[in-house]
């Protein structure tokens, strides 16, 4: 893990900055969101909204209507949810990481979709169009590809990072991973089913909710270490 076989008073000053700058992370995304939903509950017509939407008019064409329908089924939940189910059998019986790896990885899966749908069915922001070719239904805000595919790929993000894996490799995979992300919740604006701001609330909330599971594990892993060596 991030901080194996640390104590407090082991912590680095990068460590210790490491840690705050996550706890700022988590409050800094709830914030930013909350301030976003804000809007949304007053049904204000953000301008930003509307000039993605006259960008993505100028630039359709037929074949970025279908690239971005394939890049979107990556954060669809049939998809996320068949993966999810195999990484969790992995991550409890076959891999080197503590259980506790796959039960905080269910958790943060399963969160993220329950308190999605809470969200939706608070706010009731109706989509710009409705498609169900293209998981289209439902209300609007936050997106949950974006939120979905937020935690699922942040979370392996993680794992890379604890894992052995070299340096390089570690950037080259978490970076295309990273990009994954982005594209997955673009592709909803693009393909007309989302407005801009679902997808960066979406990103927001599955952010800090990603932060708040991982930041869970390590302390719970941290205590099941120390209880070993006392």
């Amino acid at each position: 893990m991030l901080f194996s076989g640390t104590k407090v008073s082991d912590l680095s000053k990068a460590s210790i900055a490491i840690i705050v700058a996550g706890f700022i992370l988590i409050g800094g995304a709830f914030y930013f969101f909350f301030e976003l939903a804000a809007e949304v509950l007053e049904e204000e017509k953000l301008r930003i909204d509307q000039a993605a939407i006259d960008f993505v008019t100028a630039i359709t064409t037929p074949w970025l209507d279908q690239t971005w329908g394939w890049i979107t089924e990556a954060g669809s939940v049939i998809w996320i949810t068949m993966i999810s189910i195999v990484l969790v059998v992995y991550l409890l019986f076959f891999s080197p990481f503590s259980r506790w790896v796959g039960i905080y990885f269910a958790v943060n899966m399963i969160g993220i979709s329950a308190l999605t749908k809470m969200l939706k069915l608070i706010f009731e922001r109706q989509r710009p169009e409705v498609l169900a070719e293209y998981d289209g239904t439902g209300f609007s805000f936050p997106s949950g590809h974006s939120t979905g595919s937020m935690v699922f790929y942040g979370f392996i993000i993680y794992l890379i990072v604890i894992s052995p894996l070299k340096k390089g490799w570690k950037w080259l995979v978490n970076c295309l991973l990273g990009l994954l992300i982005l594209a997955v919740g673009l592709s909803r604006v693009y393909l007309g089913v989302h407005y801009f701001t679902d997808i960066i609330a979406g990103f927001l909330f599955g952010l800090a909710w990603l932060a708040t599971c991982i930041a869970a594990l390590e302390i719970t892993l941290w205590n099941q270490r120390r209880r070993k060596m006392s």
